[in-house]
């Protein structure tokens, strides 16, 4: 057998490689990005998609792509690379992501749940939301709260609660189911199993239940559920299982990235005076406040893709069938599309070219709603309190899954404004 040498600087770029799915690295993973992107495309990275048990699952082998030129032309090509998820496919709690599709089922999927989760119902949506952010926010006291439970996480839930007209009792289980799929919660793979389980029986009996009470012509309250029955398109229509599986998809994506990014636009807020005394005397600013921190920090960090043929990056060549992790949160600290990318400033002229909510035909369906919620949570912080800043306890990152950045715990100490204060 012929002896390969392997070199320093190889070793070097592997040990980079293996470092991404650490504790460390999710905790704080823009400085190994930075060391890694001169040396990518990398192959080797071995992680695990949503959906998987790890140490049940095997992980997946994968490309890195950091370079936001790399990134944003891969998650545009479609057609070179799947959106496609096997292993998802084949979970305990199987999603109807639209991003883990390629078209044409892409667009059939997207053309009828747009009508459900149309601009109108978004739009009709955001007098309730910043009524319920609002009342959660005037219940806060002067003591350290630890928002990621008081507020993050609660927000997000008793929106899609809502929104799916389910009863105020399942916000509790929402979290968990959440954070169980999405790997950034520490359990076991029985645990992990048994929530992703339980999740789907809700949806399904819940989806069945309003099923029958529609073909018996019975009268049912608008919800997105009854929506995603009902929705039509060219004759078109989501089957039983489709509509479970996007019920799925909205816990889990759609609860458990909100909640991150509610903790990060908190922290924001409270770490950084400077940028609240500006939203404070300028609110219409809290737009590029959020779109800053999506960018600065936003939790979803990397995608996975499989390409679909050979297709050459920068030199190298990514063979046909090989796995592609589109690491969206690199591309967002390029510095050659966003110069000094670690500093947080809000008056950049180009935010919206920012990568956290995807770009081309995968761009999140949800973004509109994310969006909605955090001004709504930023509004009723500046209008009801005089101050906010980081708790006695430090805040304590997520380190189990590089599929989200953001906190695990995250204690903040507001001063309400006295009643009768400008």
């Amino acid at each position: 057998m012929q002896n390969v040498r392997v070199s320093g600087a190889d070793r070097d770029v592997a040990a980079l490689v293996a470092a991404l799915p650490s504790g460390d690295t999710i905790a704080s993973p823009y400085g190994l990005y930075d060391s890694l992107r001169p040396h990518c495309p990398a192959y080797g990275y071995r992680d695990y998609p949503p959906g998987t048990v790890p140490d049940a699952d095997e992980p997946v082998t994968a490309w890195v792509l950091l370079d936001y030129a790399h990134v944003s032309a891969a998650a545009r090509d479609h057609r070179s690379f799947s959106s496609r998820d096997p292993l998802q496919e084949q979970s305990s709690a199987p999603t109807l992501m639209l991003v883990n599709h390629d078209n044409p089922e892409h667009d059939r999927l997207r053309g009828i749940v747009n009508l459900a989760f149309s601009r109108r119902r978004m739009e009709a949506l955001e007098p309730w939301v910043r009524e319920i952010v609002d009342g959660m926010v005037a219940a806060i006291g002067e003591s350290d709260v630890e928002v990621m439970d008081v507020l993050a996480s609660r927000i997000p839930a008793r929106i899609m609660v809502g929104l799916l007209g389910l009863p105020e009792d399942v916000v509790n289980r929402f979290r968990r189911w959440a954070t169980a799929f999405m790997l950034s919660a520490d359990m076991s793979p029985a645990e992990r199993e048994a929530s992703n389980i339980e999740l789907v029986q809700y949806f399904t009996e819940t989806v069945d239940r309003l099923y029958g009470q529609i073909e018996a012509g019975e009268e049912v309250p608008d919800s997105l559920i009854t929506a995603l029955l009902k929705a039509e398109v060219e004759g078109e229509q989501l089957t039983l299982d489709e509509v479970i599986r996007f019920c799925i998809t909205l816990v889990v994506a759609g609860s458990e990235t909100t909640t991150f990014l509610l903790g990060n636009l908190l922290h924001n807020l409270a770490a950084m005076p400077d940028v609240r005394r500006m939203l404070a005397a300028d609110p219409s600013l809290i737009d590029a406040f959020i779109d800053e921190s999506l960018r600065h920090g936003g939790p979803p960090q990397r995608l996975f893709r499989i390409a679909t043929q050979d297709v050459e990056v920068a030199g190298r060549t990514i063979r046909e069938g090989e796995w592609v992790a589109l690491f969206f949160a690199a591309a967002n600290h390029d510095p050659a599309v966003f110069p000094e990318p670690e500093k947080f400033d809000i008056t950049r002229p180009n935010l919206n070219k920012q990568l956290t909510f995807g770009v081309g035909i995968h761009h999140c369906l949800g973004s509109a709603l994310a969006r909605m919620e955090g001004r709504a949570l930023i509004a009723a912080i500046l209008e009801r309190m005089d101050d906010v800043v980081l708790g006695s306890e430090a805040p304590v990152p997520q380190r189990t899954s590089l599929l989200n950045h953001g906190f695990d715990s995250l204690t903040l100490r507001f001063a309400p404004r006295r009643k009768g204060a400008a």
